[in-house]
């Protein structure tokens, strides 16, 4: 792949039903017009910063080396937060400065604080960055532009708290729902390592999973698996478990072997 057509992503909170997206892929495409422009997810919950910390970590792997990501959900559009881009060995990042890039924070050889406003639109609006900044600084950077003509190399970025699972002195696994799916599966922090080696049962709002199913169409209505991206899943055969069970974010999943008592649920 040659540098002037480089796979540029878009992950937002924008939605579809606007012209922010096709403004953004505009300002791209008028820079590098053989840029390829993938669109990765607009359905983010509106300042969900967490979400999309999550989806950008099950994403990005499976793109191209030297792809660059570019993610806006920017609840401080506006205000003093950074705007940054962050290099790790196999892509780019350019993202507000507010933990969204949390999951690769690890993997990052450098850092810039994107602050020449050469690579900018000649106008920015301190409501939409992602068109006036983020967009620009993409399609200059696809087009082979060095990452320290962008801005200074600063050491430190903000970053989420990664909810890990508890477990009590009893065996118990206590996990929490950190994501929900457009089909109303909830996706917890529980990975199948957490998982017992005895039999188990899981438990969410007094429901009860007696079992892990291998395929969303096998076990009873409400039903748990090991998602395609290691996590334990909780969904309803057929239907919207986030509505089965009126379940957000954050709710609690315990994982409890079978010897224990039931009555312990809480």
């Amino acid at each position: 792949m040659s540098v002037n057509n480089r796979i540029i992503t878009l992950l937002t909170d924008f939605g579809t039903s606007d012209g922010y997206i096709g403004a953004m892929k505009g300002v791209i495409l008028s820079i590098n017009p053989n840029a390829i422009v993938v669109d990765i997810s607009h359905e983010i919950q509106p300042q969900n910063i967490q979400q999309a910390a999550y989806v950008l970590d099950t994403v990005h792997p499976y793109y191209p080396e030297s792809t660059i990501h570019v993610v806006v959900v920017d609840p401080g559009v506006g205000t003093e937060r950074q705007a940054v881009m962050l290099k790790t060995p196999g892509a780019f990042f350019i993202a507000p400065d507010n933990g969204v890039l949390s999951p690769v924070v690890k993997d990052r050889v450098e850092t810039i604080a994107i602050t020449n406003p050469d690579y900018w639109l000649s106008q920015v609006s301190t409501t939409f960055h992602g068109r006036d900044i983020f967009a620009p600084v993409a399609a200059h950077l696809s087009l082979g532009i060095s990452p320290d003509r962008f801005g200074e190399i600063i050491s430190s970025l903000v970053t989420l708290a990664n909810p890990q699972p508890e477990i009590e002195p009893n065996g118990t696994v206590i996990g929490q729902v950190i994501h929900i799916d457009h089909f109303g599966n909830l996706i917890t922090n529980i990975k199948s390592d957490d998982l017992p080696q005895i039999d188990f049962f899981i438990a969410i709002k007094s429901h009860v999973i007696n079992r892990l199913s291998s395929s969303y169409a096998e076990g009873d209505e409400l039903l748990a698996l090991v998602g395609s991206n290691g996590y334990l899943e909780i969904g309803v055969r057929y239907g919207d478990a986030a509505v089965y069970l009126g379940a957000e974010c954050g709710e609690r999943v315990d994982i409890i072997a079978n010897s224990k008592h039931r009555h312990t649920l809480t």
